[in-house]
């Protein structure tokens, strides 16, 4: 396995690849970064859906300039990891408990056997809902920082009701592996789509991800099948059903983008009020992918971020 850089978007310095092998002898894409300056511990990067690790490479750069060592990986089915069907573009899992193995065997085979201590968690989307299921069943971070979670989509013209009931029957009939309706067989990101799109606000860094796709196409992935949305939303109803007065494993720190148009705030809101632990915050004028943002976004989300990573920082020192 390897990395695939551009011109625009340069291999971060020091990076190495990883060949992660889950329980379910799955192959997952990591990567680490473990700069000599790593002083305070390392930061676990879990990206969203369609999503990939070059996409985050100027992230790593922040975070190696701020002392710390990175890991990264992609989750089963998308990015440079294993695929699941033979069409490798459609959008696809089973169960959410597998991507619980993907972040089980890097964790056990790849951070904590190679990555200095202490461990904290920096997810987006699909990554965040993720982070929170692990944040529910173990105790693998000191602390936590996330991004627009998906803890509940924007479905519409949908009647909420009815895609509970629509994505069982399709899954049931076995046609599991088809797109939704309204899901492109298009690359999520293209050049002609940065008018209107509901990702980011920032047209180079939209550039640099289409870049990234037009060199290296087998990176993306198009849209949700049914068996995905239905993997999802059985996922976002058990995290609903978290018990009250019990907190997550370690402080977690919810990051809301305010102009979200992908993920639906109301519903991490009304998560975060039923339990304690969590912290929130909204950047305002942000569309859904914060760290894709303009610089301005950006940089209020790196002083969030410092404000709530340092004190545990300055406690271990």
């Amino acid at each position: 396995m390897q990395l695939y850089p551009t011109v625009q978007n340069r291999e971060p310095i020091g990076s190495q690849v990883h060949d992660v092998v889950t329980a379910d002898r799955i192959r997952l894409r990591a990567i680490t970064i473990v700069p000599e300056n790593a002083k305070r511990g390392t930061v676990v990067v879990l990206n969203g859906r369609t999503e990939f690790v070059e996409r985050y490479f100027e992230t790593f750069g922040d975070l190696t300039k701020r002392g710390f060592a990175v890991a990264s990986f992609d989750w089963r089915g998308q990015g440079g990891s294993q695929r699941l069907l033979k069409n490798p573009l459609r959008g696809f899992v089973k169960s959410f408990a597998d991507y619980d193995k993907d972040l089980k065997a890097v964790m056990e085979r790849l951070v904590e056997q190679q990555c200095p201590k202490p461990y904290y968690a920096l997810a987006h989307s699909m990554g965040g809902q993720l982070l929170l299921r692990a944040l529910r069943d173990h105790n693998y971070f000191t602390r936590a920082v996330m991004t627009g979670p998906l803890l509940g989509f924007h479905f519409g013209r949908w009647p909420k009701w009815l895609v509970p009931i629509l994505t069982f029957i399709v899954k049931y009939c076995g046609f599991g592996w088809i797109y939704i309706p309204g899901a492109s067989a298009k690359p999520v990101v293209q050049k002609s789509q940065f008018a209107g799109n509901i990702l980011m606000s920032d047209r180079g860094r939209w550039e640099r991800d289409v870049a990234i796709l037009a060199a290296h196409p087998q990176l993306g992935l198009r849209g949700p099948t049914y068996s995905w949305l239905r993997a999802a939303m059985i996922s976002m109803s058990r995290l609903r059903r978290w018990p009250r007065k019990k907190g997550p494993s370690c402080p977690t720190l919810i990051v809301l983008a305010g102009n979200d148009r992908v993920v639906d705030n109301r519903e991490t809101r009304n998560f975060v009020a039923r339990a304690p632990g969590f912290s929130l915050t909204v950047l305002d004028g942000s569309e859904h992918e914060i760290l894709n943002e303009t610089n301005a976004i950006r940089e209020r989300f790196w002083a969030a971020f410092d404000a709530f990573i340092a004190p545990q920082n300055n406690s271990q020192r």
